[in-house]
Formats: structure tokens, C-alpha cells, sequence
């Protein structure tokens, strides 16, 4: 009887994690998207299907974490600052807060 229910346990959570990492591998959010920092200056910014958030503005390593919440992609950098991506007519839109602040504002075109 114990096996049986170690097995059913293994089973339940197998099934809960791939259904957790297919959602995340199909989500729309995921791919590279083309936006501009706060002087204007294009970059990208690379939403992995594990929730990993990279970028290349001005040679830097920027990384931390993404998830989506409320129909947006919110992106958590390691270096404090926050990035959302979200809806915005027929295109996106890219907005990035340092704390709680605006700072800037840009279309984000998904390109990869």
C-alpha cells in the first residue's frame, strides 16, 4: 500500500511540473524582444521559456527573472530596476520603473 501511494505521489508531481514548464515553453511572452533604454538607444531583452530574463543594453549583463501577471510580462533585474511588457492596441509596449518610479516608456516589438 505504501508504494502505491509513493508512486501516485511521484506521479501526481511529474504530471504538475511538465504541465508547469509546457505552460511556460507555448507562453507568447517568451522570445527576444527589440525596445529602447531611458536615452533611447535600441536593445533586446530575452524572455526565457524557464522565466529567465536577459538583456544587452550598452554591453551590460543584465539578468533576473520574469513571470507574467495581469496579461503583462514583468521582469525582475538583478539590479533593482522592473520592466513590463503588456498589450497596447495592435502592438507592445515596454515600461521600466527603478523602485516604484517611471522611467521610461517605448514600443517593444517581439522579434525572435
Amino acid at each position: 500500500m505504501a508504494t502505491i501511494l509513493k508512486t501516485s505521489i511521484a506521479v501526481a508531481a511529474t504530471a504538475l511540473l511538465l504541465s508547469a514548464t509546457a505552460a511556460f515553453a507555448d507562453h507568447h511572452f517568451a522570445g527576444t524582444w527589440k525596445v529602447k533604454d531611458t536615452s533611447g538607444t535600441d536593445f533586446e531583452i530575452m524572455l526565457g521559456q524557464d522565466g529567465a530574463a536577459t538583456a544587452n543594453r550598452a554591453g551590460e549583463g543584465m539578468s533576473g527573472k520574469w513571470v507574467e501577471k495581469d496579461g503583462e510580462a514583468v521582469i525582475t533585474w538583478s539590479d533593482g530596476w522592473t520592466t513590463k511588457i503588456a498589450k497596447d492596441g495592435d502592438g507592445y509596449k515596454k515600461t521600466a520603473f527603478e523602485g516604484d518610479t517611471q522611467k521610461n516608456t517605448s514600443a517593444a516589438e517581439k522579434v525572435k
